[in-house]
């Protein structure tokens, strides 16, 4: 059975009242702010002198200037570069100081929009509500590890994020898309069970097939998928009679339409950093090689065409469009979200 998509080249508005993680926390020091673009939309993020982040629209009200290019204050508040109006971390304008106070504007009824921005396990995370000034209807992923974070790879795909978002979960192009010499598979029959999850679904808890794994001797892994492009893969087991627990995080970044960043970092003990040098010579590889083909993919995607998903290998991209449209009519109607997966076993070769 196949299941034709529509699937165009760039993004709607995307998917609101989720949280998106636009960079790590290292990447922005003390005092420093910087533009982010989020869904198609600027945001100026920045570090206080304190520690504490803030995320606002990058853009001041009054001539639409970056207010990234501007500063931040001592007061905390940060100063647009043309005329100096100060906007605090909440949005709210703090200053105008063209103003004399004969004037009948009041400054603090001028905002830019804020956005609830939160820090954790060493990532950033900012949430896009689908009506300015709402509260958080959640909290962001958290990676479940007391582990530091030990390797990190960010790169841009030149792509909308459907295309990055399924090409990433994709269980059967490894055979062709990482076709290197000390890759080389023949495809073979695979069996997994998967589950709903709140916003997405779940490989459940299994023997890895990849010989790759048996160097982290006996373990077993569970793969996760929750909206808006949150892919978790956790690995738990024994090496030389020591329990152990490694956590991979990848999310897929949606800049605008044509551009999307995928971020991947891994958490392991101390004890496991013989890792390093595999992750090092591997893993920017095989980011690169699905960076590849998805931007070959848009010489195809020019054309707008219907595209194909066959039962059981495109089950998870069928799952995830499913799921991101019952997620988009349940924000826009004010409904409760009922995830659209059922429990399944699936098949396929690879």
């Amino acid at each position: 059975m196949a299941e034709t998509v529509a699937m165009a080249s760039g993004m709607d508005s995307g998917l609101r009242d989720l949280w998106y993680m636009p960079a790590l926390a290292k990447s922005l020091a003390r005092g420093a702010m910087r533009r982010e673009m989020l869904l198609g939309e600027p945001v100026v993020l920045g570090r206080l002198k304190t520690g504490e982040l803030f995320a606002l629209r990058d853009i001041c009200p009054h001539r639409g200037v970056p207010l990234s290019a501007g500063k931040i204050k001592a007061d905390g508040s940060v100063e647009c570069p043309y005329h100096g109006w100060r906007f605090r971390k909440d949005g709210v304008c703090s200053l105008i100081p063209a103003l004399t106070g004969h004037e009948p504007l009041e400054a603090e009824k001028i905002r830019v929009r804020a956005y609830p921005v939160r820090e954790q396990d060493g990532l950033i995370w900012v949430y896009m509500a689908a009506k300015p000034g709402e509260a958080p209807k959640s909290e962001p992923p958290r990676v479940g590890t007391d582990a530091p974070m030990r390797w990190r790879e960010t790169q841009t795909f030149r792509c909308g994020i459907d295309h990055a978002v399924i090409g990433l979960m994709d269980p059967v192009h490894a055979a062709f898309v990482h076709d290197h010499w000390w890759w080389k598979r023949t495809p073979r029959l695979k069996e997994k069970h998967y589950a709903p999850l709140p916003t997405g679904f779940v490989m459940t808890r299994h023997k890895p097939s990849k010989p790759a794994y048996s160097i982290l001797g006996d373990v077993t892994t569970e793969i996760t998928f929750e909206l808006p492009s949150t892919r978790f893969e956790i690995l738990e087991g024994r090496l030389l009679g020591k329990p152990f627990k490694l956590v991979g995080l990848t999310v897929c970044t949606p800049r605008d339409a044509d551009n999307t960043d995928i971020i991947q970092v891994f958490y392991w003990p101390a004890w496991l950093n013989f890792l390093y040098p595999v992750f090092w010579a591997v893993g920017r590889t095989f980011i690169a090689d699905d960076r590849k083909i998805v931007e070959l993919q848009r010489e195809g995607l020019r054309f707008n065409p219907n595209l194909m998903l066959i039962q059981d290998s495109d089950q998870p991209a069928i799952w995830y469009h499913r799921v991101k449209k019952a997620w988009a009519e349940s924000v826009e109607n004010g409904t409760v979200f009922v995830n659209p997966v059922q429990e399944r076993v699936l098949r396929w070769k690879s």
